[in-house]
This record gives structure tokens, C-alpha cells and sequence, in this order.
């Protein structure tokens, strides 16, 4: 054998290890964080000399939207959203953005955090239904879409004195990741402002 006819399958193997190096170490697809539910307006009402006390209790999020991922919803199917995550899993951003509208804007309950030991007078049970994006058709400008259902319970019964069920749908200004959560930013503020207007009416 020629010294030329082993040198071609030598090369050849460095060759293939080259690329499989390249395809190893290979740049993966940028991913831009974001979060949502900031900047909470205060309300200019005057807070009650003795507000009622109200435990709020774990926000329940679905499975498919409780972590970082955008999900963004065309008909029957479902996909997450390319190029972003929440800077943290969305039930914990929905908690801190829910907190702080009460303590902004609640002017008759003090809302008791689920890191207090204080006993409250009542309990804030919410449980987010849906929090995506919805789509009419693939490429076109999503609707952001929240719902929740919140329970008020007079402890320590722990029996029901209000319910109801809320839903924003939010339109994005366009189909880009930015404006897409700039609406889910403003569905949440709003949801949430509606969330403690109806829980400072029926706490009494």
C-alpha cells in the first residue's frame, strides 16, 4: 500500500471530526428574557383606618404556562413562543405583580402574603384558567387572553362569600415578541387592578 492511500482515510476521519466538534460547540438560538406585571399606578384613595386582613393563598397557574415559556394558541393546537422566556417561571412573576397591585391600590383589605404568619379575616384563592396568546390564523397579530377565578373565603369556615370569574383579552400591537409581551404585560396589570377592586368590594 502507498503511502498516498493511507494518508486519504486519515484525512478523512480528521475531517469528520472537525465537523462533529463544529456541530457540538454550535452557537445555540439567542433566547431574550422578559417579565411582566411592573409598574403598579398606587390609587389616590385614602386606605381604611382598619383594613380587613385576607391571607392570599398560592396562585394555582396550568402546567403548560406555569414555567418560562410564552404559549401561544392557534385553533386546537399549541406551540411556544420562538426566541423568549420569563425571567422567571410565570407563576412566580404573577404572584409578585398580584402583591403589589394590593399593596398600591387596596384601600379596605391588607392582603397577607403566602411568607406571612399573620391569620387573616378572610382567604384569596386565585386560579389563572388561561394566560396565552391566541391566534386567529399562523402569522397573524396574537390576542393576549387571561382568565382567572377567585374565591373569597370567610375563615376559619372557610366557606365562600364571593366568586367570580375574570377574563382580559389584550391585543398586541403586532406579531413580534416585544409587543406580544407588552401585552401580556398590560393584560396583567389590568386583571390584576379588577381583581382588587372587586376583592376591596366584597371583603367587608
Amino acid at each position: 500500500m502507498t503511502r498516498f492511500s493511507l494518508i486519504r482515510p486519515i484525512a478523512a476521519i480528521v475531517a469528520m471530526m472537525a465537523l462533529s466538534a463544529c456541530a457540538l460547540l454550535s452557537t445555540p438560538d439567542p433566547v431574550q428574557t422578559y417579565r411582566f406585571g411592573g409598574g403598579v399606578a398606587a390609587t389616590s384613595a385614602a386606605a381604611t383606618a382598619s383594613p380587613v386582613q385576607v391571607t392570599l393563598r398560592r396562585v394555582e397557574f396550568p402546567e403548560a404556562v406555569e414555567g418560562d415559556k410564552l404559549l401561544g394558541v392557534t385553533g386546537t393546537e399549541a406551540a411556544y413562543i420562538a426566541g423568549a422566556r420569563w425571567v422567571s417561571p410565570a407563576a412566580d412573576l404573577y404572584m409578585e405583580s398580584i402583591e403589589n397591585a394590593f399593596a398600591a391600590q387596596a384601600t379596605r383589605v391588607r392582603l397577607i402574603g403566602p411568607r406571612e404568619l399573620t391569620r387573616g379575616q378572610r382567604s384569596l384563592d386565585i386560579d389563572i384558567r388561561s394566560f396565552e396568546a391566541r391566534y386567529d390564523a399562523p402569522g397573524m397579530t396574537p390576542t393576549i387572553v387571561v382568565t382567572a377565578r377567585a374565591r373569597l373565603l370567610a375563615l376559619p369556615e372557610r366557606t365562600v362569600a364571593a366568586e367570580r370569574v375574570f377574563t382580559v383579552e389584550q391585543p398586541a400591537t403586532a406579531n413580534r415578541v416585544s409587543a406580544i409581551v407588552e401585552a401580556f404585560d398590560t393584560a396583567t396589570r389590568d386583571l390584576n387592578t379588577q381583581i382588587v377592586a372587586w376583592t376591596d368590594a366584597s371583603a367587608g
